[in-house]
Formats: C-alpha cells, sequence, structure tokens
C-alpha cells in the first residue's frame, strides 16, 4: 500500500495530519470534550498535556512506521474539533479506521464524512477491506458504518479495556473494495450509493 495524503477534504469536512505543533489545541479539545468520550475511550480518563505529547509523537512514529495514520478534523473555520485514524492492525490489505468528535459537532454528520473520507483514501492507497470496531453501547459510533453501507461481520469481546458504559462486546464492520465490471475498483463513494 502506498501512503495516504497528509490532508483530505470530503463534502466541507476536513482532516490534516496531526502535527506537534497542534498540542495545546487538541489538549483544549480533548479536556472539553471528557465527559463525552470518556465512557467510551478509556485513554481519555486523566488526560493531561504528557499523554497529548506522547499521542502526537505516536502519531509521528505511525506516519514513519506506515503502521498508523492520525488526522485531526477540522471545522470549516480550521479549528481542531475532533481525531480520526487509519490503523493497519487487521491483516495484510485490510484498514482499520476509528473517530471521535468534540460533542459540539456531533449529530451533523461530520464523523460520517470523516469516516468516508478515510474510506476513499484506503481504496485509493491500496486496500482491499476497511473495518471500522466500535463497543455494542456506542449507538452513536455503529451508525457511521451503518450510513456508508459497511455491514456487519463480527461481535466479539474488546482487545482494549472497557468503560463502565460500554457493554463489552465489539461490533466489527467491514467495507470491501469492489472490483467494477471493467476489472478496475469502483470507488468507495460508488460503493455507498
Amino acid at each position: 500500500m502506498e501512503r495516504p495524503r497528509e490532508t483530505l477534504h470530503n463534502k466541507g469536512v476536513g482532516l490534516r495530519r496531526w502535527r506537534r505543533d497542534d498540542l495545546d489545541e487538541m489538549l483544549r479539545v480533548v479536556t472539553e470534550a471528557l465527559d463525552h468520550l470518556t465512557p467510551w475511550m478509556p485513554w481519555a480518563e486523566d488526560y493531561d498535556r504528557e499523554k497529548g505529547a506522547a499521542f502526537l509523537e505516536a502519531c509521528d512514529a505511525g506516519w514513519e512506521s506506515g503502521k498508523e495514520y492520525g488526522y485531526a478534523i477540522l471545522s470549516d473555520a480550521g479549528a481542531i474539533i475532533g481525531s480520526a485514524g487509519m490503523m493497519a492492525r487487521i491483516g495484510p490489505g485490510g484498514l482499520e479506521i476509528g473517530y471521535w468528535l468534540h460533542p459540539d459537532h456531533t449529530g451533523r454528520g461530520v464523523a460520517t464524512r470523516a469516516a468516508e473520507a478515510l474510506v476513499l483514501e484506503a481504496f485509493r492507497i491500496g486496500a482491499d477491506r476497511v473495518e471500522i470496531v466500535h463497543d455494542a453501547a456506542n449507538r452513536a459510533s455503529g451508525a457511521v458504518p451503518r450510513r456508508l453501507g459497511f455491514t456487519e461481520v463480527d461481535r466479539r469481546p474488546p482487545q482494549e479495556p472497557v468503560t463502565a458504559a460500554e457493554d463489552g462486546v465489539d461490533v466489527v464492520w467491514r467495507l470491501l473494495r469492489q472490483p467494477s465490471s471493467a476489472g478496475t475498483s469502483r470507488s468507495a463513494s460508488e460503493l455507498m450509493q
């Protein structure tokens, strides 16, 4: 697979590779969103500057190794409003994507459009499948793959620590890159119509 672009745009949503100088803004967004994030994301508990700096360092290392590509989700004005990423942890040819948003930006399709941008980029760089994994209790997160035409393929025990809000059942969704009749791959946007 080739490397993804560092900047992506999809239907009014921008994604940009995380930078080390994003620390203050990222820390503000995470801190403001703690009540929204901690029920689903164990990493958000006790979040501080040190954890934020370590996250940004890990983002750089992920890009360098080709194992993970982290993006800041940006508002129309260019402010950071969340995070999304593609991780090469589901075997050769596959990428898992994840996302979160500041609660002031939920319910507007931003997460769906950000995830769609990642799906399009994953297929462009050569992935043959994309997966989204979320806890069964997180219905908002589960609505994203459903809207994008993913198929639920598994329910399994979680691979990460479980929070008090979670059911402890990971739902796995998959979207396959489909060849067109001409032998070339259709875009994810065509698959999702």
